[in-house]
């Protein structure tokens, strides 16, 4: 079997730094050319996706993502409403910030998803809010909002991805598309 040869990454870049958004939706970070392509559907909420970050992240870039030879896309998948929350925060801060966020809420799950799992009063009456409004109560009830604020996402950056109701819609559409294409479940 030939073996790959590695591509050189940009000058003054490793390839795990270059990151773009691509028409799917999905965050891919290396070389947009390699010959290898790792797409992962991952949820926020899943412990299965936390555990193969918390397993490979380093390595992946390391061993795989800067050689040049293989890609790693990231599509925020929704198993909860938190996930659609949670996607597009991540989503919104953008190219740069996407990974670092995304490693963090899968490396400290445990805390991700302390929030949710004891969610504050005020949920169901969220869930009465006009979409615009909904999501940014649900972060709130949900601690969402504080985990990325902790983390360096600024306040009014969640509120104004949140009340674009079309941000947390992509999360959705990103999930359908990869139940449709891959059957995923």
């Amino acid at each position: 079997q030939d073996k790959i040869a590695n591509v050189a990454a940009p000058a003054g870049k490793t390839w795990s730094q270059v990151v773009s958004f691509d028409a799917d939706g999905g965050a891919v970070m290396g070389n947009p050319d390699a010959p290898i392509k790792l797409h992962e559907f991952g949820a926020f909420t899943c412990g299965h996706c936390a555990q193969f970050a918390k397993d490979s992240h380093e390595e992946l870039k390391r061993d795989f993502v800067d050689t040049g030879r293989v890609s790693y896309k990231l599509t925020p998948f929704m198993l909860h409403p938190v996930d659609a929350i949670s996607g597009a925060i991540v989503k919104c801060t953008g190219p740069d910030r996407f990974f670092p966020l995304a490693d963090a809420t899968f490396l400290e799950h445990e805390a991700f998803i302390a929030g949710p799992s004891k969610p504050q009063p005020g949920i169901e009456e969220a869930m009465k809010l006009p979409p615009a409004q909904r999501f940014v109560a649900l972060a709130k009830g949900w601690g969402i909002d504080q985990f990325y604020q902790q983390r360096g996402v600024p306040a009014a950056t969640i509120q104004q991805c949140l009340s674009k109701v079309e941000n947390v819609e992509a999360i959705e559409k990103g999930t359908n598309a990869g139940v449709e294409k891959y059957q995923i479940t």
